[in-house]
């Protein structure tokens, strides 16, 4: 699937920092923690906790945080719909990333497990 290039924009040069505090208000509503959201985030992009709080304070752009990312080898395996698309059929990493992260916070608050979540094989 390609996305439109002003799409592709838009995301791009949206702030991490404009969009933590609604995964931690998404999760919390669902009975989950900060810690599960940093871990599930840690998982995709090796970034700690540390990492989060200067991205955040840096109001890092959704370019600037994947391009600093060490994107988990088992992303791939993250598929399903997030906003109307299929995460595997988007063409542009970046915005691929982005869904990466959408989707697994979209698990985590629905009340997935985290062995799940993460990839874990059985």
């Amino acid at each position: 699937m390609t996305t439109t290039k002003a799409h592709d924009e838009r995301i791009s040069k949206l702030t991490f920092a404009s969009v933590y505090p609604h995964y931690v208000a998404k999760v919390e509503k669902k009975g989950r923690s900060v810690e599960e959201l940093q871990e599930v985030i840690t998982w995709l992009t090796g970034f700690n906790a540390k990492d989060l709080q200067r991205l955040i304070k840096d109001n890092a752009t959704f370019e600037q945080f994947f391009a600093e990312a060490t994107i988990n080898p088992n992303a791939s395996q993250i598929t399903g719909s997030i906003c109307g698309y299929r995460i595997e059929d988007i063409e542009t990493p970046l915005t691929k990333q982005v869904r990466y992260l959408d989707k697994l916070v979209d698990e985590l608050a629905k009340g997935r497990k985290m062995e799940k979540i993460l990839r874990t094989p059985t």
